[in-house]
């Protein structure tokens, strides 16, 4: 495990998954609600920003701009167009509205094949600056740009959460939903702002992950379940915990077939799934909630 090289591919992947977590993890404090759409809304972000490019000689940045609206218009609509109804029309049930968030996660891959078609197509990078020779490894200018973006992520929105009275609120009705009511504050309104701001942050995750390995109508299914179960492992207690569980996962997707070779990855993937799901569901930063 001395190939810099390597950790930095692991850093990559981690990054990733960890900005997929973090959109799971503000939508479970908003809303106390897995919206296992996110994958399908980084595919969006990624695969939109591509094609439009490709297809149509589009600036990068006015693709990605695009794309991210798009992007946002389905968290928007998943959230007004199907999860609010459900558990209106359910009672406030949680389990209706997960079976109709995964048939909006299959729904997006589907049309997505439609618009896009089904071949991978190459990411598009946002930063065009020669490659980084550092300490004896080369940096490319899109993996720089998605782990100084996290990191920048992660530290905005710990303050956003903490410091700001839609944060604050965030917390509030996430807590208790219920009591938010009472208290007459805006429910349904800062819910919206937690799918919107999780679907915004699945969009750039995609969009910046996509040069490493390419986007398909596809991806979306496997970066919901990496994202997922990056924040089953690090939890909910700490804004930071799904970055911990994201590096994780990344450490996992590289170093294991590197050494074992084949999907080595994805037995440990799952066996770490096991392991958590059995002894430690809930992460390991627990998050407390005021009473």
């Amino acid at each position: 495990m001395t190939d810099l090289q390597l950790w930095l591919s692991a850093m990559e992947m981690g990054c990733f998954f960890g900005m997929l977590a973090l959109a799971y993890y503000l939508v479970q404090v908003g809303a106390g609600f897995f919206n296992f759409a996110i994958g399908p809304y980084a595919m969006m972000g990624g695969l939109c920003t591509s094609w439009l490019v490709i297809e149509y000689d589009l600036g990068v940045w006015p693709a990605a701009g695009i794309a991210v609206a798009v992007t946002l218009l389905l968290a928007a609509g998943t959230e007004l167009g199907v999860v609010r109804p459900v558990q209106r029309r359910s009672g406030g049930g949680e389990l209706p509205a997960l079976v109709a968030v995964a048939a909006v996660l299959f729904t997006i891959q589907q049309i997505a094949g439609y618009l896009f078609g089904h071949p991978t197509l190459p990411g598009q990078s946002l930063a065009t600056f020669d490659p980084l020779p550092i300490g004896g490894i080369v940096v490319q200018p899109s993996s720089l740009l998605l782990i100084v973006v996290t990191v920048l992520t992660f530290g905005v929105t710990a303050v956003w959460i903490r410091a700001t009275r839609t944060g604050r609120l965030l917390r509030a009705v996430g807590d208790s939903k219920q009591a938010a009511s009472l208290l007459g504050l805006p429910v349904n309104r800062i819910r919206l702002v937690a799918f919107l701001a999780a679907g915004f942050l699945a969009a750039v995750a995609g969009l910046l992950f996509a040069p490493k390995a390419g986007v398909h109508s596809l991806s979306g299914l496997h970066w919901s379940l990496s994202g997922f179960l990056a924040v089953v492992i690090g939890g909910t207690g700490s804004v930071w915990a799904p970055l911990f569980g994201g590096m994780l996962l990344g450490l996992v997707e590289v170093f294991l077939p590197y050494y074992f070779g084949g999907q080595s990855h994805v037995y440990g993937m799952l066996l770490i799934a096991l392991l958590f799901f059995a002894f430690r569901p809930q992460g390991l930063f627990v998050r407390t909630v005021r009473a």
